[in-house]
């Protein structure tokens, strides 16, 4: 049997699965895929300031200012300031990791993903809204908020997520999901240099320091869900899944579940991709939201020098994305990964090194340059390891999604107990470099199992 499919895909994973050649009428419409990019223009707001810049640095400010060694209370149990909030960030991946493959199994079930990605947006950018009154007078209570917006952040993104297979077909979602990263950084930077005006001149403002940095994330919250009423209004319903209305919407969504799980296990390639996806998730997804912590508190940068340099990432990543998904037409996914998956190791373990500002913005250059490319084309890959035509593909994407939020949980969590033991984030990063490594491992494995498929079936009738 010849495969007409894109070349990473050549392979039919499932012989058992006919192919069908009738691409559905609203794929690949423009309009569509614009509206499903302005999503990621709109909540990557909260990713830039809240995960990298200004919160990061508020938050060292004010915990080191006014307790004695960065130390804070949290529900009456003390905790080094940095280590409690990379617990909080794990502990609301944790809860999406329990949540996600529920809500997204009973989306399929009732076809509803996108009321699903409203709600959590919802939640999301009122709670980064919410951030605004964080001081330490309301420490607890912004602290939930922190946790929330994360909750939010993660659970629309998800559903989000799920849509790319149901409007670009299988050779278009790699600059698809590129474009949905480069929308996403863009709108980043625009939103950084908004907040970036009150936070470098509050007394042109009137308001202090201290103010002009929590205004930045009401603006975050405001940002957020304006623009994604654009991907609310333009983009399709989900999709109910045919022959599952007999169950209830609970069991139906545990059914559902496991389900899809046993297909998965049916897909050599797929499930070879999830644990490197895994292990090389826990390095990306840690570092890149524990670095702004790294360079205020191990560094003494001050706030505007870490603006800087997120923004500086922000910009080549946008060239990375581009520049990855033409690399990956020409040479294929899992070779582009493996070799961006190397580039990582290189840069996690010369971190522990870093000792300047100089050096940190020298290693920010190359992090932006594969930071974009690793996360799209993760996506991507993915998305084409999917089975062709199925009606809805949120719970599949709930298999990815989990996967990716359980390796940051597990990332944080690892990068927060280190830290708690030696009081040296230099440490933790050290440790993360295991996590490359064994990624990288089996991304060669896998190149080496779709070479074994392709000539398999790459012979003719």
């Amino acid at each position: 049997m010849v495969s007409y499919r894109h070349p990473i895909n050549s392979i039919n994973q499932s012989h058992n699965q006919p192919i069908n050649f009738i691409v559905e009428a609203v794929k690949n419409n423009k309009k569509t895929i614009w509206a499903w990019a302005m999503f990621d223009w709109a909540n990557q707001a909260y990713n830039m300031v809240i995960l990298s810049t200004i919160f990061p640095a508020y938050y060292v400010a004010i915990t080191q200012d006014n307790n004695p060694g960065g130390m804070v209370t949290f529900f009456g149990h003390r905790y080094i300031n940095t280590v409690l909030s990379t617990y909080v960030l794990g502990l609301s991946y944790l809860i999406i990791v329990f949540l996600l493959p529920i809500l997204t199994s009973i989306a399929d079930y009732k076809g509803h993903k996108k009321l699903y990605m409203q709600l959590f947006t919802w939640m999301g950018s009122l709670a980064c809204a919410g951030m605004f009154f964080f001081t330490m007078h309301t420490f607890t209570f912004s602290m939930i908020c922190y946790g929330l917006a994360s909750i939010g952040y993660c659970g629309g993104f998800v559903f989000y997520n799920s849509y790319l297979p149901q409007i670009a077909t299988l050779d278009q979602q790699d600059a698809v999901s590129a474009k949905g990263f480069i929308y996403g950084f863009a709108g980043s930077i625009v939103v950084q240099v908004l907040c970036f005006v009150f936070v470098l001149s509050p007394k042109t403002f009137g308001i202090t320091d201290d103010v002009a940095a929590r205004l930045s994330f009401l603006i975050v919250g405001i940002w957020w869900i304006g623009f994604s009423f654009i991907a609310f209004y333009m983009l399709p319903k989900g999709q109910p899944n045919s022959g599952s209305h007999e169950y209830n919407v609970l069991t139906g969504g545990f059914k559902e579940l496991g389900k899809v799980w046993r297909k998965v296990k049916q897909l050599p390639l797929l499930k070879r991709f999830l644990p490197a996806f895994f292990f090389y998730s826990v390095g990306v997804q840690t570092i890149l939201l524990v670095a702004a912590n790294f360079g205020a508190k191990e560094l003494k940068m001050p706030e505007e020098d870490l603006i800087v340099i997120i923004l500086l990432i922000q910009i080549v990543a946008i060239i990375g994305a581009a520049i990855t998904a033409k690399l990956s037409a020409k040479y294929g996914n899992t070779k582009v990964l493996a070799g961006i998956v190397g580039i990582w190791c290189l840069i996690c373990g010369s971190v522990y090194f870093v000792a300047n500002a100089h050096q940190f913005y020298a290693a920010a250059v190359v992090v932006g340059l594969v930071m974009g490319g690793v996360q799209s084309l993760s996506r991507s890959t993915f998305s084409k390891y999917i089975p062709a035509n199925i009606p809805d593909t949120a719970s599949y994407f709930s298999f990815y999604d989990v996967t990716e939020k359980l390796s940051i949980v597990v990332g944080l969590f690892a990068f927060g107990f280190v830290e708690s033991v030696t009081h040296e984030m230099r440490d933790s990063a050290l440790m993360l470099d295991g996590f490359f490594a064994m990624g990288l491992i089996l991304l060669v494995s896998l190149i080496v199992l779709e070479g074994r498929v392709r000539s398999t079936e790459s012979v003719a009738v």
